[in-house]
């Protein structure tokens, strides 16, 4: 059986994120055959054209961490209507400088819970326009929009209520997916390494 090395991103910088509870949650519940591996944004610099020439070390391991893995899996809150500056700030590096651009054709996921009802709609549909132009393969259906309670998401990425914890399974189940797909019509190429 092939094993996909899937990278996620977990949005927030928050050491209480909710986000960070769905994200261990999701790697509970996913297929056997993904392997997983946070790709940390927290520690990167403001993404400036002036470092194309240049990168730093921290942008460098982001866009190498990227290389390694065969899809990526956002797990994101919602911060004024929109996507965390961090998180946007970690896709200008990785898609950066011009025709380098690390999220060029990789399988991708959107997903991302908040305390409210309509839990990150709105900030998913402002990385799905970002995504698109990174031309990034993206999951379109099902969408997740969860609303987190402590008493579906108790911690250590445990899930209480069974119809969140089947459509989670279901969630990552097509998701892996979409990864073989993507992969088979169009194999993983990484973009060119930055220095």
């Amino acid at each position: 059986m092939d094993t996909y090395k899937v990278g996620y991103f977990v949005g927030s910088l928050s050491s209480k994120s909710v986000n960070r509870e769905l994200a261990k949650a999701l790697l509970r519940l996913a297929p056997k055959d993904l392997e997983f591996t946070e790709i940390p944004i927290g520690n990167l610099p403001l993404y400036s054209p002036d470092h194309d020439a240049s990168y730093p070390p921290e942008a460098v391991a982001l866009k190498d961490a990227i290389r390694q893995v065969d899809a990526v899996l956002f797990v994101t809150p919602e911060y004024n209507r929109s996507i965390p500056g961090a998180l946007k700030n970690a896709i200008d590096w990785a898609s950066r400088p011009w025709g380098q651009n690390s999220f060029d054709h990789i399988p991708a996921g959107v997903i991302g819970a908040s305390i409210g009802q309509i839990g990150t709609a709105v900030a998913q549909q402002s990385l799905r326009a970002v995504l698109s132009f990174c031309n990034a393969r993206q999951m379109t259906a099902p969408e997740a929009y969860m609303q987190y309670t402590p008493e579906i998401f108790p911690g250590n990425g445990e899930v209480a209520d069974e119809s969140t914890k089947a459509f989670l399974t279901n969630y990552m189940a097509e998701f892996r997916d979409h990864v073989v797909r993507v992969l088979t019509v169009l194999p993983r190429q990484a973009a060119s390494q930055v220095t």
